[in-house]
């Protein structure tokens, strides 16, 4: 497994080491031991699946309280990931990080509690899967703007299809402080 590190410490790009033949392929997604090895001892609760098609912007989400990190990646088709840091103090708060996953690439993505994070469908059609450290809840459930000017990221979509609860997010600098997550050192 090769662990790539991003400009957000803790958000990491993981490309699990592939086997593959004739017949197809093989890879571990998720191993206890080798991510505890790695800086990542997380246990999960919850893994969701996705599907959507071309242009679909997913997020920013997040949850406060009760945080989740995620460990994301797709089975077919391809995404452009983002993930932000939003915690109150942090000293890369507000700034993205994105990378592409597809079905060829194998990749996941680690985004860590106290991140918002957002998918782009580049593909016709993207199953995006993602395992949770905690579980969906619903009174915690939060979003900002996937296209927050102050944000700047550079999503592949300049006209998303989007979710109502997307289209109606706040800003990140609207967002009221107690309603995102502090860093910790």
């Amino acid at each position: 497994m090769k662990v790539i590190e991003t400009a957000l410490p803790g958000a990491l790009v993981i490309e699990p080491r592939v086997f593959g033949d004739s017949r197809g392929y093989f890879y571990e997604s998720f191993h206890k031991e080798k991510f505890r090895d790695i800086g990542l001892d997380v246990r999960f609760v919850q893994s969701n699946v996705s599907s959507s098609t071309r242009g679909v912007v997913r997020g920013l989400h997040y949850q406060w309280p009760n945080p989740q990190g995620k460990l994301v990646s797709v089975l077919q088709g391809e995404v452009y990931d983002v993930a932000v840091d939003i915690r109150r103090g942090s000293p890369t708060f507000g700034q993205w990080t994105g990378v592409m996953l597809t079905a060829d690439n194998h990749r996941h993505f680690w985004v860590p509690e106290g991140f918002a994070h957002g998918f782009c469908v580049v593909s016709e059609t993207a199953l995006f899967t993602y395992q949770c450290t905690a579980l969906y809840d619903p009174s915690a459930d939060r979003a900002v703007h996937w296209d927050d000017a102050a944000l700047g990221i550079d999503w592949p979509v300049s006209e998303p299809l989007l979710s109502e609860k997307d289209i109606k997010a706040p800003s990140l600098a609207d967002v009221p402080a107690h309603l995102l997550p502090e860093y910790v050192v």
